[in-house]
């Protein structure tokens, strides 16, 4: 009768929302697998890109020196001038601590949001169209903060290091670093532990809406765009 329709009725419905959490679950990748996959995309990118990430830290680190007479005056003309007077190899100073660091950095990242997406699953529920959509960007937003704001603290020590061997050879810098670990050793012996984490406040606050925007746009054009390809 009734009363068998309703229960046959939900039970319809029960499996399928089952049906859809088993889906999202079998789509989503293992934490291990989204971690090896963002650390390797990220090096690939760190590598293409890394002399305008050389040039900013040039810019930023040492825009002016004495009687402030610029000595950078741009991400162009700080490349041009770094190989002129240090060579192209220049271009590439700090850029092993750059890869190391890029590996775990989005590693941990992507790890951090693809074991969030496993323990929070989206939601399956009868909602209507635009309330499910409105969740999901919501969730990625949070996921991609959290995800940033770990990757930045654990990883920020590296990210110092090679801020420090981007500057060596810069105008108005003395100090010089035979590679990475000299780098560490000199650093650590000079200024002790605290060296290595000053700036890390400044830099979680700023990667914590950097990651959430990242992945939020992300899932919000994914949903946009499923109809179209």
């Amino acid at each position: 009768g009734v009363a068998h329709t309703l229960y046959f009725g939900n039970d319809v419905d029960n499996n399928n929302n089952n049906y859809t959490t088993q889906q999202q679950k079998q789509q989503q990748l293992p934490w291990m697998l989204s971690f090896l996959s963002g650390g390797l995309a990220g090096m690939t990118a760190s590598a293409a890109t890394y002399p305008l990430d050389l040039a900013r830290g040039r810019i930023t680190g040492k825009l002016a020196g004495p009687g402030g007479k610029k000595h950078y005056k741009g991400i162009v003309n700080t490349v041009l001038i770094t190989a002129r007077e240090e060579g192209v190899r220049a271009l590439y100073k700090g850029v092993t601590p750059t890869l190391l660091g890029a590996m775990p950095y989005e590693g941990i990242k992507f790890g951090t949001v693809g074991m969030l997406e496993r323990a929070f699953p989206k939601s399956s529920t009868g909602e209507e169209q635009g309330g499910v959509l409105s969740n999901n960007i919501i969730r990625k937003l949070v996921f991609g903060g959290a995800g940033g704001v770990s990757a930045g603290l654990l990883t920020y020590p590296n990210d110092t290091i090679r801020r420090l061997l981007q500057l060596q050879g810069s105008k108005g810098t003395t100090e010089h670093f035979d590679g990475y670990f000299d780098c560490l050793r000199k650093t650590y012996a000079k200024h002790g532990i605290e060296r290595f984490y000053r700036g890390a406040f400044i830099n979680i606050v700023r990667m914590a809406p950097n990651t959430a925007i990242q992945f939020g746009s992300y899932e919000l054009l994914k949903q946009m765009s499923e109809g179209y390809f």
